[in-house]
């Protein structure tokens, strides 16, 4: 065994971490010492140790050592980084060390720590660990897609680089047998712009499994579409799944195109919607900020369950484009000399007096000053404080 190992190994016996760095990096950058498998081995753990025991500078030192012990030293670097008792500050350092290893072992390791790590500032080493494995990391895991068996590690991984190279590889997996591959593709290239993504993602609208039809649903909704597009959509709105109804209702809405309303509109209508999903599409048409998206949530008003009622008054007090805001106002006072069975509902009159306070117009003064006399407290204090926003008007 070489003397610098040796000396390495006595001064760890006396926890003399330093002494054991300033060894260890000797033995490795002395270019004529050829180590054996044991001796190779044997520097391993040593090196392990100072990171385990030493402080920030000891270990700022041996990690310079790693890179040049080999592939064998990436394992139990691993093993380390997904220790849940190791330091956060030992685990930063092996992120730092993974992220210069060319192999997909890495990449891989990078990515459930990234996915899996409750502490924020983990999730970001892992991220900027990834981020600098790069292309080289993605190569590697492009040839670990060919296998069955590491397939889904390797989507995974890929999935967390978000750099357009990603894209060539992922595509090739966006019709695997495995819904979850397909679903995490899609998502992954739902971040990206090309020719080609919005096709897979218009193909992926009718995939078997919900969670693809879900992911592509968003995908589509954060682009720039074409009208046509509704036509796409719309069958996801009646869809056996709850939440690819929501994303397709979110997507639709991002459209802002009448088309788009009308289809949002006649599911609201249907008595069979669930409460939840109507939720969705009230948001959905209030985010249009259209005059016919307002006039399909004025209808709304006279035909929905009072839960759905409260929740388009609350949308209507967040309308931002000038020249709706008093029409949104108009509704709101229509609706309540209705004097339904609704309307006398305390959280529906609380409701009113907050967004006729939000949108701030003077026609709503006189009912808003007939809220404040109202018997109920909690209504009364909710439009004191909405006339407090009219005193620039008063």
């Amino acid at each position: 065994m070489h003397n610098l190992l040796e000396n390495a190994i006595s001064a760890s016996k006396r926890d003399n971490w330093s002494q054991v760095a300033y060894h260890l990096q000797n033995l490795v950058s002395t270019s004529h010492i050829e180590l054996n498998e044991e001796e190779n081995q044997k520097a391993i753990e040593l090196t392990l140790k100072v990171f385990i025991n030493g402080d920030f500078q000891q270990k700022w030192e041996i990690a310079k050592v790693f890179p040049k012990l080999g592939k064998t030293a990436i394992l139990p670097l691993i093993e380390l980084l997904e220790s849940e008792e190791a330091e956060l500050e030992t685990r930063w350092f092996v992120c730092r060390i993974l992220s210069e290893c060319n192999d997909p072992t890495c990449a891989i390791a990078l990515a459930n720590l990234l996915r899996n790590a409750e502490d924020e500032e983990l999730s970001m080493m892992a991220s900027q660990a990834l981020a600098n494995l790069g292309i080289s990391a993605i190569e590697a895991l492009r040839e670990l897609l060919q296998a069955e068996n590491s397939r889904l590690l390797a989507v995974q991984a890929l999935s967390q680089i978000r750099r357009f190279e990603i894209v060539e590889p992922l595509l090739e997996v966006v019709n695997d047998s495995s819904p979850e591959i397909r679903t995490i593709a899609i998502e992954a290239l739902g971040s990206f712009h090309d020719e080609r993504i919005l096709t897979v993602l218009i193909a992926a609208l009718k995939d078997t499994a919900p969670s693809v039809r879900k992911e592509a649903a968003i995908a589509i909704g954060l682009r720039t579409l074409q009208c046509n597009l509704v036509e796409r959509l719309k069958p996801l709105l009646y869809d056996l799944n709850i939440e690819v109804c929501q994303q397709a209702a979110i997507a639709l809405g991002r459209m802002k195109t009448d088309a788009a309303a009308d289809e949002l509109f006649k599911v609201l209508q249907s008595p069979l919607t669930p409460v939840g999903l109507k939720l969705t599409l009230v948001r959905s048409l209030s985010w249009m900020e259209t005059a016919l998206s307002l006039n399909y949530l004025q209808e709304g008003l006279i035909a929905q369950e009072a839960e759905v009622c409260q929740e388009i008054i609350t949308v209507l007090g967040r309308i931002e484009e000038s020249g709706l805001r008093k029409k949104a106002t108009q509704i709101l006072i229509e609706f309540f000399s209705l004097q339904s069975k609704i309307v006398r509902q305390t959280n529906i009159k609380q409701a009113l007096a907050m967004s006729l306070g939000e949108l701030g117009q003077p026609e709503a003064l006189e009912l808003l000053q007939r809220l404040a006399e109202d018997e109920d407290k909690i209504v009364k204090l909710h439009a004191i404080a909405a006339l407090k926003k009219y005193c620039s008007v008063v």
